[in-house]
Parts: structure tokens; C-alpha cells; sequence
């Protein structure tokens, strides 16, 4: 249900019930392109072309100049990591990205959406396949990324959505909570097992290191 729910936002599908608005006008109203210019997304699986590490942020907005492209790498904490390649900006990556690591590839991935600025912005599972440090360096180019735009993340990975105006549980394909996440660790079961459990989780990954 979390995935479809982005799907239908983006006018891959049209709903059969019910309507979904943005700025209060019905997207079913709207041209799909039109409507997808407005929207900037993060997959959880970035991407990548067969082409410059430029190119491949330029893909957020064509129009931009090189240095529109440097800057928005600079934000997304992907500028250091590209100056290092062999050609900086205009290294191949290669098919699909694979001289980058996952985590290299969703900074990619988020300095295109800065590029783009779009309105809106989805994030889907943006850091669940990443390792401890490359989410935490991720996790930062996001927040910078959702400042002063309408964000709605898809996360099993609490720690992505703990700071979230609106929090909605999903079970089943079913929304079974809504709320902040202080109040839903007191108001719903599924949020508060999920919560323990990731904690739990986390505090025995630290405890093994530090052993």
C-alpha cells in the first residue's frame, strides 16, 4: 500500500474512489507531466545512467549550468566524494551507477532532486538498504533537502520519519494511527512494537561492536 500510494500521486494509476488534491485541485484535473515537474523523488533503488557523475545530476533539471549541478552536489554531501573520481564531475560511473556504493548513489540521487526543487518531495525507503555511517551522512543531506517543501516518506526505518509533522501507520494496506511520534508510542500498538523492536535491534548491533 505505501508504494501504490506513490504511484497513484504520480498518475502511474487513477484512482477508482476517492480523490486526491494538491493544492486543492483534483490530479486527475491535471496532465500527468505537469504534475510530475511538481514532484521530486527519492527511490530506494537510485537510478543511474551510463554517463558523467554531471550528466547524472543535470537529469534533475536539464536546463541547469554546471555550476547549479555543483552546488546542489555540495548540499547533497556528494560534492567530496565526486572530486575524488578519477575525472571529478566528469567521471563515467558506469552502468546503473556501479562505481559508486549505495550510499554515493542516494547522494547522487538527492543532489538531482535539489536540483530539480521541486515542490513536492517523496522519499521512498531513501536509506533502508545503506549501512549505519552511510545513512547517517544520507539521513543529513535529506533533511536539508526537505526544508520549505511538502516531504512524504515511505520508511520502515523509524529513524527517517521520528521528526515528521504527521506520521501515518499503515498495516495491511490500512491506516490504523495517525499522529506525532510521541503520541502514537502511547496510542498505537503496531507503531510502539515496531519502535521497540528497531531500538532493541540498534542496541544489540552497538553492543556487538563495542564487544
Amino acid at each position: 500500500g505505501k508504494s501504490t500510494s506513490f504511484q497513484l500521486l504520480l498518475r502511474f494509476y487513477d484512482l477508482l474512489a476517492g480523490r486526491i488534491l494538491v493544492d486543492g485541485v483534483d490530479i486527475s484535473r491535471l496532465d500527468p507531466r505537469a504534475l510530475r515537474r511538481q514532484i521530486g523523488l527519492v527511490p530506494q533503488e537510485t537510478v543511474l545512467f551510463g554517463d558523467s557523475a554531471m550528466e547524472n545530476i543535470r537529469y534533475g533539471n536539464p536546463e541547469a549550468d554546471d555550476f547549479g549541478v555543483e552546488t546542489a552536489a555540495i548540499a547533497a554531501a556528494a560534492d567530496g566524494f565526486i572530486r575524488k573520481l578519477p575525472d571529478g564531475y566528469d567521471t563515467f560511473l558506469g552502468e546503473r551507477g556501479t562505481r559508486l556504493s549505495g550510499g554515493q548513489r542516494q547522494r547522487v540521487a538527492i543532489a538531482r532532486a535539489i536540483l530539480k526543487d521541486p515542490p513536492i518531495l517523496l522519499l521512498d525507503e531513501a536509506t533502508s538498504s545503506l549501512d549505519a555511517e552511510s545513512e547517517r551522512e544520507v539521513q543529513q543531506a535529506l533533511e536539508g533537502l526537505m526544508q520549505n517543501r511538502t516531504s512524504i516518506i515511505i520508511a520502515h526505518r523509524l529513524s527517517t520519519v521520528i521528526r515528521a509533522s504527521s506520521i501515518l501507520v499503515l498495516d495491511e494496506g490500512t491506516i490504523v494511527a495517525r499522529g506525532k511520534h510521541a503520541e502514537l508510542l502511547k496510542r498505537s500498538e503496531v507503531y510502539s512494537r515496531l519502535y521497540s523492536r528497531q531500538f532493541e535491534d540498534a542496541l544489540a548491533s552497538s553492543q556487538g561492536e563495542d564487544g
